[in-house]
């Protein structure tokens, strides 16, 4: 299938951290963007933060909720490409099944969606938001992750556990669920669909923030994990353990971009992991920037680091073209942002 040069393309969950980034890469690329909300007052503050880019280039449609059935029906309609980035991210979940179900059924709905409207209108490709959480495992040894590689822990674990689960294994059977059920859905409809999947993977997400953030506390869960540090709220020991990966929010954003519109992206999954980090290493990589009013903690604690969990991101490096920020510009343009803000 041919990919996604030009045209309109459709971003769920553009009011979120990636969803934004995403939705102002592609305007940047000269696309036509319709994002969906879940009120007019978040589609307008997107209005005003897209409007330097035309005129009519930006349009958004109210999805109050991605769980209902046809929620995407109308959202669809017309558009060349989606990029479907909707899916909650926390580990706040009691029941398993808040984190599940939206993700499930919003990736499984949005599809859905298309094969009801997307065609002959034109959609040539759609691109998912999944997660790392969806590629790895826990492990004792360092191990190398690639995209061949699938979580089938936190599903089981959830499974068997219920409400007792771990609240990380909640959210990683979300997400790894929900990627399963894209992929299987395009082997179910082969016959039915004239477009393909490609689904992007990331690891926790940092960079500057573009979305509608009303307080501190509503920062997205990496972001605020990261201002936490910089406040001095961790331990000595804390700061110099292995946490996990990481990749700027503008990568992200760029492999959706480049996922819709590379042609030999067609059916793949990417990882896009920059490297791994201790909290440490970005309180080294604030200091370096030259930012004021940064902790110290354990200077180079993170050196030497044996990092358990690692990925192989070179799918993304050589099909897609992908680059990657370093934790310097990474670290320093978060907390910018996150002070800008007055927090």
């Amino acid at each position: 299938m041919p990919a996604v040069t030009s045209g309109k393309i459709l971003v769920s969950g553009t009011s979120g951290f990636i969803g934004a980034w995403v939705a102002r890469t592609l305007l940047e690329k000269g696309y036509t963007v319709r994002g969906t909300v879940r009120s007019d007052a978040k589609g307008e503050y997107l209005k005003k933060l897209f409007a330097n880019y035309g005129e009519g280039k930006f349009e958004y449609v109210i999805v109050k909720d991605i769980e209902a059935d046809g929620a995407f029906d109308e959202a669809v309609k017309g558009v060349d490409g989606v990029e479907h980035t909707a899916s909650p991210f926390h580990f706040n979940a009691e029941d398993p099944q808040a984190l599940i179900g939206p993700a499930v059924k919003g990736t499984v709905g949005i599809l859905q969606s298309v094969v009801k409207y997307g065609y002959p209108s034109g959609v040539k490709r759609v691109v998912v938001t999944s997660s790392c959480a969806s590629v790895f495992v826990p492990v004792t040894e360092p191990r190398v992750f690639t995209e061949k590689d699938w979580n089938y822990t936190s599903p089981k674990e959830v499974e068997e556990k219920g409400k007792n689960a771990l609240a990380g294994d909640k959210y990683r059977a979300s997400k790894t669920l929900a990627e399963q059920a894209a992929w299987k859905f395009v082997e179910e409809n082969k016959d039915k669909i004239s477009w393909d999947l490609v689904t992007i993977c990331p690891p926790f997400v940092f960079g500057p923030i573009i979305h509608e953030v009303p307080s501190y506390e509503s920062l997205n869960t990496s972001t605020l994990e990261l201002y936490k540090t910089v406040k001095g709220e961790r331990s000595d020991e804390e700061l110099v353990k292995p946490v996990s990966n990481f990749v700027d929010v503008r990568d992200v954003g760029a492999a959706h971009y480049l996922a819709i519109a590379t042609p030999d992206a067609a059916g793949r999954r990417f990882i896009t992991s920059a490297e791994p980090y201790t909290w440490q290493d970005f309180l080294d990589a604030l200091s370096a920037s030259g930012l004021p009013n940064i902790p110290k903690g354990v200077p180079g604690g993170g050196k030497g680091v044996k990092h358990p969990i690692l990925y192989d991101s070179s799918s993304a490096k050589t099909v897609l073209g992908l680059t990657f920020h370093g934790i310097v510009e990474t670290a320093k343009d978060t907390v910018v942002s996150v002070r800008e803000r007055g927090w």
